[in-house]
């Protein structure tokens, strides 16, 4: 029997409290992560997706090494309710040993499973607290989606970079990312 729930009687997760449970180990070998108060289940990471992080682990490392910091699959403090874990953060130098860094010069999600999350709730998060760029490596489709322009907690421009493109980071000018570079090989 389903029960209703009035949802103004629903109070979210704080993100002090889910790291708090996190560290008392109540979600167990669960990959999980807040978002807006809620405790959301992770996607699965099959080989794509895990080829596609290598990928661009090995190029952001070499190309920001000591102008940012690059994280992988760590926590983001990205509001008092959300902490999500993008496959890759590109944040301003540090080591980040008391708290997770809150502010980003580019997040990442690699998307295959996840790509609806990934497009809306996370894209709208991100933006609203700041990020200037936003990719989502598409795995579906081929493509890397930039999102930028940030306008009243949305991404106002999308921009699709397909195979051949290359992209240049906002934040980073003089760097340029080939997207053949980032995603799997072309099968004949």
């Amino acid at each position: 029997m389903a029960v209703a729930i009035d949802p103004s009687l629903v109070r979210g997760l704080r993100r002090s409290e889910y790291e708090k449970l996190a560290e008392l180990g109540a979600f167990g070998d669960e990959r999980v992560e807040l978002l807006y108060g809620m405790v959301v289940a992770m996607s699965p990471k099959g080989p794509p997706h895990e080829s596609a992080l290598t990928r661009l682990t090995r190029i952001f490392v070499r190309q920001f090494d000591g102008r940012a910091t690059v994280r992988i699959q760590a926590p983001f403090a990205a509001s008092d309710g959300s902490e999500p874990e993008p496959d890759l953060a590109l944040v301003p130098l540090g080591e980040y040993d008391e708290a997770h860094p809150g502010v980003a010069h580019l997040l990442v999600e690699v998307a295959q499973s996840s790509l609806g999350i990934d497009r809306t709730t996370k894209g709208q998060l991100y933006a609203e607290c700041g990020v200037p760029e936003y990719w989502v490596v598409n795995l579906v489709d081929g493509l890397v989606e930039v999102h930028t322009e940030t306008v009243r907690g949305t991404y106002a421009r999308v921009t699709p970079f397909r195979r051949g493109d290359a992209i240049r980071l906002r934040e980073f000018p003089d760097v340029e990312i080939r997207v053949g570079d980032v995603l799997p090989p072309q099968r004949p």
